[in-house]
């Protein structure tokens, strides 16, 4: 492996999926809005902005003289039109599903500039960006723009030169060459000199071209292309065509189904906790549901027919490699979704018939009051007492029997408030159960997510989730832990029940706890489900951080186990 080759960056697109309602807002005004934004910022930019690189001087100066010479124009894509998505977590409604683009050139006029641009170094703008879309979407007048901030921006890096000389791409030359592929191909973790072999290795696996005078690589958040120049300038438009583009709308797609599937999460809790809805918006609901689920499937069996009858060779394996990095396999996050939908339409389906139900024993209790009432005589003592009272006939005896039937229906009433109130003291009684995972490697280092959804959202916790219905707690504990962080785990022991009742602003709910051992390295960590991203910490660096629900204690605990187990 060489350390004199590198490859000569030409010019990026940048691609970030958006659900949009377009009775509410302008998406192309707010594209406009958006970009002039960017522009000025990175312009702008400051050593807090590029804090990620701040220990570097010399690299802050280069990204901010980048940001001084940066070109951009942004488009909107529109994907999927009437796309009825209600987010639950806010209540906003949005119609449209697409993404935006930036065409992002740095340099553009200064080719000898370009060669001075690392890998490290164009990873550095789209975060500080990604920052931006944060604080707009946060604004109020921008509540119909949804843009995907839990994810990052995909970054698509463009080559159509090398240094030094122009290579055929045969086996040999991308081994020969993988630091620097390498270090380009997978544009948000940056070059490390600490880099070794096997990471190099993994990292220049899945060279989609079928050329040798091309290489290109599709990542879950970036992706690299290089072109010999005449290629380029022919036939870069086959890349955007049946690379880029394909990427861009798949992404979109699993934006689509993580957001349902936080928002029918938040359903069936609410469906647990037997919130009251009513009559309409469960009817609701129950339309959209139907409708998104027939939207994303049609999309979706429109890209496994391309798998099947094209005959484009290139394009299928871009496709099948895309279907499989965004986990959209048919028994992937798709059949997942699907089962929740189908789930979710019943329970509602039973709500509706439940609530019928409740209406109807409710009249016929009221029925069944009245009757006897009217058999006991109150109501109509009652009645005529008040009749009595008011023409001023047998004042004294008929006030007393007024005061009589009062205190009997106070009495009745009085009853059925105590049942009511024991009813909801049991339902508020009731306990979950979830299990969350310990996972430390020989390094000491433990594996932590940032929760996606309330409570806690935003903050540190264990890999870890509900019990579902025919789960052991360490079944649950493993795929908890699959599908948070992507790693195979082998629990070494349980290390605890935690059943405080203020454990959880939900409820109570009783966690199991286990400690576990990864199968796979440590490397392989991705964030996805219900949690932003998955990252490995030291010990030391946990002391810091601020875990949700009771994680510190529960971490504590498996720490000391730990120890123990080491010393005996």
């Amino acid at each position: 492996m060489t350390d004199d080759f590198t490859f000569v960056y030409e010019k990026e697109y940048w691609y970030i999926s958006v659900f949009v309602n377009s009775v509410h807002l302008d998406v192309e005004a707010k594209l406009d809005e958006l970009t002039k934004l960017i522009k000025d910022k990175v312009k702008n930019l400051t050593a807090d902005d590029l804090s990620k690189i701040s220990w570097n001087e010399k690299w802050v100066k280069k990204v901010q003289d980048m940001g001084k010479n940066m070109y951009i124009e942004s488009e909107w894509n529109n994907f999927l039109e009437g796309f009825p998505y209600h987010e639950e977590n806010t209540n906003l409604s949005y119609n449209k599903l697409g993404w935006f683009e930036f065409r992002v050139e740095y340099y553009k006029d200064d080719p000898e500039k370009k060669k001075e641009i690392e890998p490290i170094l164009i990873q550095q703008i789209p975060i500080v960006i990604s920052n931006l879309f944060e604080d707009f979407c946060a604004l109020k007048v921008n509540d119909y723009l949804n843009i995907d901030t839990e994810s990052p921006i995909y970054d698509f890096v463009i080559s159509a030169k090398t240094h030094p000389g122009q290579l055929e791409w045969t086996e040999e030359q991308i081994n020969n060459h993988k630091r620097a592929i390498g270090d380009w191909s997978v544009v948000y973790t940056g070059s490390w000199p600490d880099y070794n072999e096997k990471l190099y290795d993994n990292r220049i696996k899945n060279n989609l071209s079928n050329r040798t005078s091309e290489l290109h690589y599709l990542r879950r958040n970036s992706g690299f292309i290089y072109m010999h120049r005449e290629n380029f300038e022919n036939f870069f438009q086959y890349m955007v065509d049946f690379v880029m583009i394909p990427t861009a709308r798949i992404r979109a797609i699993q934006f689509a189904l993580m957001s349902i599937n936080q928002s029918l999460d938040i359903l069936f809790l609410r469906q647990t906790k037997e919130i009251y809805m009513e009559m309409s918006i469960i009817e609701e609901k129950m339309r959209n549901l139907k409708q998104l689920r027939g939207l994303i499937q049609t999309q979706m069996s429109k890209v496994y027919y391309e798998l099947d009858y094209n005959r484009r060779q290139h394009y299928t394996a871009v496709l099948s490699y895309l279907v499989n990095i965004f986990n959209l396999k048919p028994n992937g996050i798709i059949k997942r979704i699907t089962d929740k939908f189908e789930i979710i339409y019943d329970s509602m389906r039973h709500l509706y018939q439940k609530k019928q139900e409740e209406n109807q024993q409710q009249t016929e209790k009221s029925i069944n009051i009245l009757n006897l009432l009217f058999s006991l005589g109150i109501l109509a003592d009652f009645s005529g007492l008040l009749i009595g009272v008011i023409e001023g006939e047998n004042l004294i005896s008929g006030t007393i029997n007024l005061i009589s039937s009062i205190v009997i229906i106070g009495v009745f009433l009085y009853t059925v408030y105590i049942k009511v109130k024991i009813t909801m003291e049991e339902k508020k009684e009731k306990v979950s159960e979830t299990s969350d995972a310990i996972i430390i490697n020989e390094d000491n280092q433990i594996v932590m997510v940032v929760r996606k959804e309330p409570p806690f959202k935003g903050q540190y916790a264990l890999p870890g989730g509900f019990i579902e219905k025919g789960e052991t707690a360490e079944q649950a504990c493993i795929r908890e832990v699959k599908e948070e962080t992507n790693l195979d785990v082998e629990i070494i022991r349980k290390i605890g029940v935690y059943d405080d009742p203020d454990r959880d602003p939900r409820g109570n709910i009783i966690s199991h706890a286990f400690l576990c051992k990864s199968l796979s390295s440590f490397d392989e960590i991705e964030g996805d489900d219900d949690a932003v991203y998955a990252q490995a910490f030291s010990v030391k660096e946990l002391e810091g951080l601020d875990l949700a629900f009771d994680h510190e204690f529960i971490l504590k605990d498996a720490l000391k186990l730990r120890n123990l187990k080491k010393e005996n």
